[in-house]
C-alpha cells in the first residue's frame, strides 16, 4: 500500500520528533492527511509543521499527568475527530538490571505502558461509538522472548502487543481496527538513548530496517485490519520460532547474544 492509498482522515503520532514516528508523520502529509504530532521537542516538531502545512504540533511529555491530559483531550475532541492515532513513543534502558537508574525505569514503564494504555483508551473511547478508527501501538519483536539487559524495555514491549492483540478482538466487527507493529533492528536514536550503540554495532547490515520501510509498513497492516505487523522477512520468521522454541531455551540464547 503506498501512502497515497492510506484510508486515513485525520492522524496523531507519538514521538514524532525523531525515527519511526517522523517518518510516520512525513508518509501521512505527503498524502495529505491532516496530522497532529506530538512529542517533547519543540523544535523538531516545528521543522516537521514547516515542511507541511497539514501537519499541527503538540508540545507535550507523556510521562507527566499534564502532557498526557493534553494529549487525551486532543483524542477526545469531537469538533476535529481523530481517525488513526499512533502511539509510538517510547524508550529503552541498557544494562544490568540491579544497577539501572530506578527513576528512569519508573519513566519508561509510565511512558511505554501507562502513557499507551491511557492513550488507547481515548482513541478507542471516541472510535468505537463513531464505528470507524485505527489504532497503532509500536511494539518491538524484544517483546517477543526475554531479553536480558534490556529487561524493562521487553517486558513493555511484551505487553504492548498482548493489549494491542486483546483490544484487536474486542473490537472485531466494529470498524475499528488496531495492530501492534513490532520492529526489529531499526536505525533510529532509540540506540544512543537506550545506550545500546555499542551492542548495535555487533549486527550485520542485513538485519537492519529503516525508519521509512518500518513507518509503511505500519501505517499499511493497520489500514488492512492486521492484529500485528512485523516489517521484514527476517523478523517474520524469527517471530514464529519464538513461538515454537521453548521459553527457556530463548532466555538462556538471548542472554548469550547479549554478553557476546
Amino acid at each position: 500500500m503506498s501512502a497515497r492509498q492510506f484510508p486515513f482522515k485525520s492522524a496523531l503520532v507519538t514521538g514524532a520528533s525523531s525515527g519511526i514516528g517522523e517518518a510516520m508523520v512525513e508518509l501521512l502529509a505527503s498524502a495529505n492527511i491532516p496530522t497532529v504530532a506530538v512529542a517533547r521537542r519543540r523544535d523538531r516538531l516545528e521543522e516537521l509543521a514547516a515542511r507541511h502545512s497539514c501537519v499541527s504540533v503538540v508540545v507535550a511529555d507523556l510521562t507527566s499527568s499534564r502532557g498526557l491530559s493534553a494529549v487525551a483531550a486532543v483524542i477526545a475532541d469531537t469538533a476535529s475527530p481523530i481517525d488513526l492515532v499512533v502511539n509510538n513513543a517510547g524508550f529503552g534502558t541498557s544494562g544490568r538490571f540491579h544497577e539501572l537508574d530506578g527513576d528512569r525505569l519508573d519513566n519508561e514503564v509510565q511512558l511505554n505502558v501507562a502513557a499507551l494504555t491511557r492513550l488507547s483508551r481515548a482513541a478507542l473511547g471516541m472510535m468505537v461509538p463513531r464505528g470507524r478508527g485505527y489504532l497503532l501501538n509500536v511494539s518491538s519483536v524484544a517483546g517477543f522472548q526475554a531479553a536480558p539487559r534490556l529487561a524493562v524495555y521487553a517486558a513493555t514491549k511484551a505487553y504492548v502487543t498482548s493489549f494491542s492483540e486483546s483490544l484487536h478482538e474486542e473490537v472485531r466487527g466494529t470498524g475499528v481496527h488496531v495492530t501492534a507493529l513490532c520492529p526489529g533492528l531499526t536505525r533510529t536514536e532509540f540506540q544512543s538513548v537506550s545506550n545500546t550503540s555499542d551492542y548495535a554495532a555487533q549486527y550485520p547490515g542485513f538485519v537492519w530496517l529503516e525508519a521509512d520501510e518500518v513507518a509503511l509498513a505500519g501505517l499499511s497492516d493497520v489500514a488492512k485490519g492486521k492484529a500485528l505487523s512485523i516489517p521484514g522477512g527476517l523478523y517474520a520468521g524469527l517471530a514464529v520460532a519464538t513461538g515454537i522454541m521453548p521459553r527457556g531455551i530463548l532466555g538462556r540464547m538471548s542472554g548469550m547474544v547479549q554478553r557476546g
